[in-house]
């Protein structure tokens, strides 16, 4: 129940995931450019402050104040977002509200890292993005029934400041600071202390003459931070104008309503992939899940090329045959997505030291922008099976990085 109010704060950009582009697209005649450069702007924005806010809330131990302000200017920010048409004016309020979303994303992965021991994070993190993955598919399907009406633009975005009000309220009464803060330190003196007794077990055999057959090698901080960004970089390719490829591709050429649809089992297959990561916990190996997500991703990537290929060329196949492969390949996408979040998110709070847990949505953030920008500017010059192979050879390298890692 802690996290309720993230809850409704995910149903709030679960809507607007999908509506976003379709509204600079559809109703303020806008392009694909503009809004690659509204979520890119968005992101690089963001990136600084995740570091910020990461480093101000270990630095005070107060992770529920920085929730608060989140949520709290995330409201007001969209009531005034729907207050003007301008593009220019709203790519300026867009890149606010990403500083203040970028605000309650290093404490709550605090909260629940210094609430529970090593063991237990990935159940803890599964749970949470299980709970916060019903309001996202809530909004989807809010969306939906919202669009098949027919309300107004500015509803929908009235409707986003309201349910990050409502994130507000129940985050002032159910988050609270933990009493101690202790685990990140012990989890890094464990990994201090186990490197250190490898490392004299490998040399006490090797004084004593045995044949030393094991590497003793540091895992590389750098080396996963690469991969990282490589991921999120080639998911913000794929994902940012996925909406308008359903929505404008004549072969698919799906209404906004069914396009809400889509991305709904999208999240769906996220969910699982959430609850296959908390179930497997105890004997999940997170850098090896890594690495599988990144070449999964990488195959799934081709099969979309074939879709957009097969679609635009082979014109005599269904278009509900279309579709479905193409639904199919985004439910996979959100399992292994599911799969990947809650083991480097784990990683990652093991490796990265305290005073930096913004490090992990700072690189999430960068590798966001850099990918949502190049991939309008791609799609619309080099058209969006082109886009597809960018996608997959950028998911191909960050399994090089991870498989280099582990």
């Amino acid at each position: 129940m802690r996290f309720l109010g993230f809850v409704f704060h995910e149903m709030a950009f679960g809507l607007l995931s999908v509506f976003l582009p379709l509204y600079i697209v559809n109703t303020l005649h806008g392009t694909l450019t503009d809004v690659g450069v509204m979520i890119a702007v968005a992101y690089f924005v963001a990136v600084p402050f995740s570091f910020l806010w990461g480093y101000l809330c270990d630095r005070m131990r107060r992770y529920r104040l920085f929730i608060l302000i989140s949520f709290s200017g995330m409201s007001v920010l969209f009531y005034v977002f729907s207050l003007t048409t301008s593009i220019f004016l709203l790519i300026v309020l867009y890149g606010l509200i990403a500083v203040f979303h970028s605000a309650h994303e290093a404490p709550k992965n605090v909260l629940i890292a210094e609430d529970y021991t090593r063991a237990d994070w990935e159940q803890n993190f599964a749970s949470y993005e299980v709970q916060t993955d019903v309001g996202w598919v809530t909004g989807l399907v809010l969306g939906f029934v919202f669009s098949l009406v027919g309300l107004a633009s500015v509803w929908f975005i009235l409707f986003v400041s309201f349910l990050n009000l409502v994130g507000f309220v129940f985050s002032f009464f159910l988050v609270h600071d933990p009493l101690f803060i202790f685990e990140r330190k012990l989890v890094a003196a464990e990994r201090f202390f186990d490197f250190a007794h490898r490392g004299f077990a490998v040399a006490s055999r090797a004084l004593g003459g045995a044949r030393v057959r094991e590497s003793l090698k540091s895992e590389s901080l750098t080396v996963l931070c690469v991969g990282l960004f490589a991921f999120f970089f080639a998911t913000s390719m794929l994902f940012t104008p996925l909406p308008v490829f359903f929505n404008s591709v004549h072969y698919l050429n799906l209404t906004e309503s069914v396009v809400f649809v889509v991305f709904i089992f999208n999240t769906l297959g996220g969910t699982f992939g959430y609850f296959l990561a908390g179930r497997r916990a105890e004997i999940s190996d997170e850098r090896g899940v890594i690495g599988r997500a990144a070449l999964s991703r990488t195959l799934l990537s081709l099969l979309l090329v074939l879709v957009a290929v097969w679609g635009s060329v082979l014109l005599g196949l269904a278009h509900a045959f279309m579709a479905g492969l193409a639904v199919l390949i985004l439910v996979l996408m959100g399992l292994v997505y599911g799969l990947f979040w809650i083991s480097s998110l784990s990683l990652s709070m093991e490796l990265i030291p305290e005073g930096k847990a913004g490090l992990f949505n700072a690189l999430v953030g960068l590798g966001s922008a850099f990918g949502c920008f190049l991939s309008t500017l791609l799609a619309q010059i080099y058209g969006f099976s082109m886009l597809f192979v960018i996608v997959a050879v950028v998911f191909a390298l960050s399994y090089v990085a991870f498989k280099t890692f582990a």
